[in-house]
C-alpha cells in the first residue's frame, strides 16, 4: 500500500435517548411555537443511528486507516455511554444550558471524537428519524 493513499472508514453505531427541545430564556407560548410537541415537558425519545467517518493514510503493515478494534471502544466510550439511555437535557453536561437539538447534539459528538489517536474525524452524521438527518465536519 502507498503511504499516499488517504481512505475513508464510515462506521455506524446506536443509541437510544430522550430530550426535550427547550429553551429556559424563552416563554412556554415561544417555546411551543418553535418546536411544537418537541417542546412536551415530559420529552421525548428516538432511536438514533450515528455514523463516524474517520479518514487517513492506509498504514502499510496493517492495511488500514483505524483498526475497529481502536475505534468501536473509543466511540462507546465518548459517546455511546454518555448519551444511550439518557435524557440529554439532564443527564449529559453539554446540554445543561443548550438546546439538544440533533444539530446541537451532532457537533456535540463530533467535538468529543476529536481527541481519537488513530486517525482523523472527518464527519459525524446522525438519523433522528427515517425523515431527518444531520452531519457535522467540522
Amino acid at each position: 500500500m502507498s503511504r499516499g493513499l488517504k481512505i475513508s472508514l464510515t462506521r455506524r453505531y446506536r443509541f437510544a435517548a430522550s430530550h426535550r427541545l427547550h429553551s429556559p430564556r424563552l416563554s412556554e407560548q415561544e417555546n411551543w411555537r418553535l418546536y411544537g410537541k418537541c417542546s412536551n415537558p415530559r420529552g421525548h425519545g428516538h432511536n438514533y443511528v450515528l455514523e463516524v467517518t474517520v479518514g487517513g493514510p492506509v498504514d502499510p503493515e496493517t492495511g488500514m486507516v483505524a483498526n475497529l478494534a481502536e475505534l468501536d471502544p473509543f466511540v462507546e466510550r465518548e459517546v455511546i455511554e454518555a448519551f444511550d439511555q439518557r435524557n440529554i437535557n439532564e443527564e449529559v453536561p453539554a446540554f445543561e444550558k443548550c438546546v439538544p437539538t440533533t444539530e446541537n447534539v451532532c457537533r456535540e459528538i463530533y467535538r468529543r471524537l476529536q481527541s481519537f489517536p488513530a486517525a482523523r474525524v472527518e464527519r459525524v452524521r446522525i438519523a433522528e428519524t427515517s425523515n431527518n438527518s444531520f452531519e457535522y465536519s467540522g
